[in-house]
């Protein structure tokens, strides 16, 4: 089996903290989005993960190296692929073309997930989904008396379907998805000036390959600081029991208003922590009040109360009340 992650966009709605990393290295309760997801994914698949490919942007080496460290997490051989131009996500697919064949799932990178993923990997394919209340901003699908997708429909503008596309795919046979990619980019078939998926997929059913449908109990967007902030939250409840305070860190007069996350050698002096908040590795939290937060690696805050707040890698800051929204290595003090 082989995962194949697109992940290529430039993440402007959660600026700063894409200007130094991209959104799914971003941590949720601990973990980078990414790594959550591709973690989940094997868990269900249960068998070995050959490899993980990713489909990136200009993110530079250091990125590439630690994705390729995260799929060596989980056993499996890590593959960068680049796609130079927005071209849209069947495109960004179609660059991973070495990597299509065989038993593959595709998972997006920004969304975050509570289902059982189990699934039968005798099927020709599988299209996770979840019911919404207004699916006119989604692909949606439609299914026929033996619960096989009987129709692909992007955005409808009249309702034909309430099952929603949560973008992540299983294909019994990759080399089929790889040759539907081919054919709409050399013939340029383009829906909104780009090269979608969904179109592929119609390609594949109308040669009578056989998609079923999983459906998810929770969709978590990780688009923005406040969805960010929400999937947090969620991951927290979900993983409360699995011991997320590291026995390394260093908590000294301070309460911890569970569910947190509290890193390796991460230090809490005279402070609250929590709820719903993730301390990073190495971060220090001194004479402070934090809820619904996440502040990430290396940083330090002091003499702050902060709610909703999100503080990125290697940052320092002195303060008072506040919404924080902090990028990485930066520097505050509010006297």
């Amino acid at each position: 089996m082989k995962i194949i992650i697109p992940m290529a966009g430039r993440g402007t709605r959660l600026r700063p903290h894409t200007l130094t990393v991209p959104k799914p290295l971003i941590p949720v309760a601990g973990k980078p989005i990414i790594q959550r997801l591709v973690e989940d994914l094997a868990n269900a698949y249960g068998k070995k993960i050959e490899e993980i490919a990713f489909i990136v942007g200009d993110f530079g080496p250091e990125v590439e190296r630690e994705l390729v460290q995260i799929a060596g997490t989980l056993g499996a051989k890590g593959k960068i692929y680049r796609q130079d131009k927005a071209l849209g996500v069947g495109h960004a697919i179609h660059c991973a073309w070495e990597s299509l064949n065989g038993p593959c799932m595709i998972a997006f990178a920004d969304t975050l997930f509570k289902a059982n993923f189990k699934f039968d990997t005798n099927e020709d394919g599988f299209i996770w989904v979840q019911k919404v209340k207004d699916p006119s901003s989604f692909g949606v699908v439609k299914l026929d008396e033996q619960g096989y997708i009987s129709e692909f429909v992007e955005k409808p503008s009249t309702f034909v379907s309430d099952l929603a596309i949560v973008g992540i795919y299983y294909f019994r046979e990759g080399a089929k998805l790889r040759a539907a990619l081919h054919h709409i980019i050399t013939n340029d078939i383009r829906e909104k000036n780009e090269y979608q998926l969904t179109t592929a997929l119609e390609i594949l059913k109308n040669e009578g390959v056989r998609f079923r449908t999983g459906e998810v109990e929770e969709w978590l967007d990780c688009g923005n600081k406040e969805a960010i902030l929400y999937s947090n939250e969620r991951m927290l409840e979900f993983h409360r029991n699995n011991g997320l305070v590291s026995k390394n860190a260093v908590i000294e007069n301070s309460v911890i208003v569970e569910p947190c996350f509290v890193g390796d050698n991460a230090v809490i002096r005279n402070s609250v922590v929590g709820p719903y908040v993730s301390v990073g590795h190495n971060s220090m939290v001194e004479s402070t009040i934090i809820t619904n937060s996440i502040i990430q690696n290396k940083s330090q805050i002091k003499n702050a109360v902060l709610d909703s707040s999100m503080v990125g890698n290697s940052s320092r800051y002195i303060g008072s009340r506040d919404e924080l929204n902090l990028g990485d290595f930066s520097n505050f003090s509010k006297r």
